[in-house]
């Protein structure tokens, strides 16, 4: 935690919470439940994310994999290879430790009365999807394309099973979604390694006719790049 000279600062842009909760999800994820009074009935929607100080005064960006309107988020943390100070936060925090986030915030959120929806990502991308799906009904129109490293990185989504699940080192996101041909008129969810974003963004518009306003994108990250947020 950062210094007590800077906590009268700090409390100006940070909420204190403690973490209730910390637990594998998947091989290389942890689950965190974060919980304060200074949580409680937010206007959260799914697909946002929060600022999380790891270090110092380092901020780290995760999306919300649930929130609890009592007052708690829950986080899964990738375990990143080549860790950071995002990283060695996530693996290391316990329980009852403290911490420091900033309210939930983002636009790439679900569009609820869209007529489909269509999903594209990776790790970094699941959990925001994880709570965008969680929040649509039953006979919802889903169908998309995930990729992890393995099985064992998959989430457990809703509606997991009209989602196409890729393994790193097959078919890449573009081309799976050329495969899956997704019909214009709904709306899709692009996030994860940038430049496959962008790729993925112009597989929708240029070749299968998508609006590019109807084409969500969040860019987590870059190779070489950290902190993109």
């Amino acid at each position: 935690m950062p210094s007590a000279l800077l906590n009268p600062v700090l409390d100006l842009v940070t909420l204190r919470a403690t973490v209730t909760t910390a637990e594998p999800i998947t091989a290389r994820m942890r689950r965190l439940r974060i919980e304060s009074d200074a949580l409680a009935g937010l206007d959260v929607h799914p697909g946002q994310q929060v600022r999380v100080l790891v270090t110092g005064l380092t901020l780290r960006t995760y999306s919300i994999w649930r929130y609890d309107p009592s007052g708690a988020v829950e986080l899964c943390v990738l375990d990143h290879t080549e860790g950071g100070p995002g990283g060695r936060w996530g693996k290391s925090v316990g329980i009852g430790e403290q911490v420091r986030l900033r309210k939930p915030e983002g636009t790439f959120t679900l569009r609820p009365d869209a007529s489909h929806h269509v999903f594209v990502g990776e790790e970094t991308a699941s959990v925001a999807f994880g709570a965008m799906l969680a929040a649509l009904p039953e006979g919802a129109r889903v169908s998309g394309c995930v990729e992890t490293e393995s099985e064992a990185d998959r989430l457990p989504l809703t509606h997991s099973e009209h989602l196409d699940w890729l393994t790193r080192g097959g078919t890449s996101l573009p081309d799976a979604v050329q495969r899956l041909t997704p019909e214009p008129g709904g709306i899709a969810y692009v996030a994860g390694e940038a430049r496959t974003v962008q790729h993925v963004r112009q597989v929708l518009v240029r070749e299968l006719g998508w609006d590019r306003r109807s084409v969500l994108t969040k860019p987590f990250w870059a190779p070489g790049k950290r902190g993109m947020e």
